[in-house]
């Protein structure tokens, strides 16, 4: 009896290949669609889109396809922090909460109840095993790695997942998706915050929290402009500030430099090599060591504060 994995299938091309590859080995293929969102009512409902593809794909692969609702799941364990962390005046990533809480916790939870052995998503990135247990490392495409969105994973529902498409190019992906005839193939890659979508993310935000109209003012202490609220503005923003240049200085643009909470104040400094923009300091906080272990102390490490 050949050994049966579950693939999370979004709908994308990604684990619609990573289904395909599966199968194409000689795995006993189980794919489910995990629905993390409700859609609002009268709004164009992107995961029974996305539902319709990831059939279509089932279909032409005849591999069997469930869907499991993790939407409360979602809205307790990550769109609650979300939402608290953006009100706290933060700009926090969901998608790599999703990943803990959602994808590799109450996703493999259940796929383990089927009797499966292991999960596989879409993923670009690999997984290896070594003397000190498993270890994370970056997806072949450069370009598409997606490992710093699993760094929160544990051994545990690492030793679980296997990721078909981590050493394959993106390009080589939507290839063999098009060879075997998937209607993913050309399918445009989502963008952004899953529950966001392709929706205006400021207006989305104003749902769930109002807006707490502020001063904006510049690092020489003078009145610029109004903000609409701290959390719609994050460090670095450049666009949508509402300022333009002038104020009886240069054209050039305007910065976020800090948000002052407790006095609801946005403060900016102009143009775009200004000393305030620059940092050799971050203080680093929620470190995750995969292994369990933390590296002994002194050692030097290299970090990675974004995605790109």
């Amino acid at each position: 009896m050949s050994e049966k994995i579950v693939v999370g299938l979004s709908g994308g091309v990604d684990s619609s290949v990573a289904a395909l590859l599966l199968h194409e080995q000689g795995y006993d293929v189980e794919c489910i669609f995990m629905k993390n969102w409700e859609d609002d009512e009268g709004e164009i409902c992107s995961s029974a889109e996305d539902y319709n593809d990831a059939l279509q794909v089932c279909e032409i692969l005849d591999l069997p396809l469930h869907s499991v609702n993790f939407s409360h799941e979602y809205w307790d364990k990550v769109f609650a922090y979300f939402l608290a962390e953006y009100k706290a005046g933060r700009t926090p990533n969901p998608d790599v909460l999703c990943n803990r809480e959602i994808k590799f916790k109450a996703f493999l939870d259940y796929a383990l109840q089927l009797g499966v052995s292991k999960i596989a998503t879409g993923h670009y990135a690999n997984v290896e095993e070594t003397s000190s247990g498993f270890q994370l490392s970056k997806g072949t495409d450069r370009n598409k790695d997606q490992s710093y969105f699993l760094y929160m994973l544990s051994n545990k529902p690492l030793s679980k997942s296997i990721f078909p498409i981590g050493k394959i190019q993106k390009q080589e992906v939507r290839q063999l998706a098009k060879k075997a005839g998937l209607p993913t193939a050309e399918k445009k890659d989502s963008t952004g915050i899953c529950f966001v979508g392709e929706r205006n993310f400021r207006q989305f935000l104003e749902r769930y929290l109002p807006e707490q109209p502020g001063d904006i003012i510049s690092n020489e202490g003078e009145k610029v402009g109004t903000h609409d609220g701290l959390m719609y503005y994050t460090i670095g923003q450049r666009k949508g500030l509402g300022i333009g240049g002038g104020h009886g200085k240069s054209n050039s643009p305007w910065y976020v430099i800090e948000k002052i909470m407790d006095k609801n104040i946005l403060r900016v400094c102009q143009g775009n090599n200004h000393p305030l923009l620059y940092s050799n300091i971050i203080p680093a906080s929620q470190l995750h060591w995969i292994s369990g272990v933390a590296p002994e102390e002194g050692k030097q490490l290299a970090a990675k504060i974004r995605y790109r």
